[in-house]
Parts: structure tokens; sequence; C-alpha cells
């Protein structure tokens, strides 16, 4: 089954009803998990997805709304007695920032600890991370406040899904999202960092998108509002992220 799910669609300030934006994507025996801000494993579970079936996990980079429950869910996945071996992608100031957490728990020391391997993404961020039977992930390095990797997907029945991550307009998402059929632009700019929903519209339509999702945004600033700034410059489907969508 090939699936793509919002788990979480907030900025970095959740909401009772919207959490951190992360997102699930499966693809025959692939199940990975991106980023785990809130707490996953509820998210997960709404979502009538088992944890201990996670064959993945991508860490996009090591803000606190994208990582910070990272020992929780490793410790939910152990008292459940998980079994399955976990692989956690990131870049190399991801993945040593994400061990010296885990190891404030003396992780290392919990009994029957299930197999978790660390994948480091190269130093541009460019990489493919999964190939699976015509599923790949690719990675690449976007423009943030820290290291920072966006998402690619593409699914053999070539469904393609492009997730920005946090990050300013930039020659690399376009690289990145050239041709996707769903762009999950993130929108909380404008600022240093991070896109306006305008400027999400901009980058949609440069990358010749069929839809536009916009995730990691306030819904306090209105999502009409947001609509309406993103559709003056894409003519496209134009939707607002809300948990639990299922966008394949």
């Amino acid at each position: 089954m090939d699936r793509f799910i919002v788990l979480g669609s907030a900025n970095a300030i959740p909401k009772l009803d919207q959490e951190n934006t992360h997102l699930y994507a499966e693809s025959g025996e692939i199940r990975i998990l991106v980023d785990c801000g809130d707490n996953a494993l509820v998210s997960l579970q709404k979502n009538r997805l088992d944890p201990n079936l996670i064959t993945d996990l991508v860490i996009t980079h090591f803000h606190p709304d994208h990582a910070g429950s990272l020992p929780n869910l490793l410790m939910g996945m152990w008292l459940e007695k998980r079994k399955l071996k976990l692989t956690i992608h990131g870049l190399e100031f991801t993945i040593d920032r994400a061990k010296a957490l885990l190891g404030l728990f003396g992780w290392n020391n919990w009994q029957n600890m299930y197999p978790v391997e660390f994948n480091i993404l190269p130093e541009t961020g460019e990489g493919l991370i999964i190939k699976d039977k015509g599923f790949y992930v690719e990675s690449r390095m976007v423009k943030h406040l820290i290291p920072t990797v966006g998402l690619r997907f593409s699914f053999p029945d070539g469904k393609t899904v492009t997730y920005s991550c946090d990050t300013e307009p930039c020659d690399s998402l376009m690289e990145l999202a050239i041709g996707t059929q769903i762009l999950v632009q993130e929108t909380a700019g404008p600022g240093k960092g991070h896109t306006s929903a305008e400027e999400a519209g901009k980058i949609a339509a440069a990358v010749n998108a069929q839809q536009l999702v916009l995730i990691h945004y306030d819904q306090r600033a209105g999502v009409s509002n947001l609509l309406g700034q993103a559709a003056g410059s894409f003519k496209g489907e134009i939707i607002a992220a809300s948990d639990g969508m299922m966008l394949i």
C-alpha cells in the first residue's frame, strides 16, 4: 500500500487541534516517519499506524518542533517490546545532536533495546535515502537557520510528493521539487529561513506542481487568507494541510 499522511501540520507552536509538522510515508514494507517534534507515538496511533512497524525515521533538522520528542519516541517503542531495527537518517549536524540528546537518558543501557542504525547523509544534503522496489526518497539541503534537508518521495505508481521542510525560497528546493505532483510547502514566513504563502505559490508555479499543500503554518493567520495569498501566483489546486490528512 502506498500512503502519504500529514500527522501534524502546525508551525513551531502546536495548537489544540494541530501538532507540530510531521509526516508518514509508506510503500511496500517501508514505513517512514518524518520528524518527531510532538508525541508522534500518539499521532501514529490516531491514524491507526503501529509505531513498532516504522522502519525509518528521517530527522530533517535539529529544532525542538522537529526532533524534540525523539527520546520519548524511542522509549515508547522499547517499552512496547519493539524488535524491528529502526534506521534514523539525518545530516551529521543533526545525528550528532540526536545521539547527544538520547545519551542524556542513557538509552544505550536500556535492556533488550531493539537495533537502531544511524545513516548520516552527505554533507551537501544531496542523496538517495531509500530505494526499495520502485520507491525512492531523495534529500537535498535547503536554506533554513541550521542545516536542514527537504525530501522528495517517488512512489512506484509514478506519484511524487516533495516536502520543502523549513526553508526560505532557494535554488536547491526548486531542483528538488521540479515536476513534482504534490508540493508540501512550509508557510511560516515571511522571514529569514522560512517561506510566506505568497512565496509558496510562486515556488509551486515555478516547479510546475499539480497541487500545493500549505504546511507548518500558524492557523491564527487565517487559513483562507493564506490560501488567497498563495493563489495569487499559483493557479493549480491549493489546500491547507490538517492533522490526519491523507495526500496519497
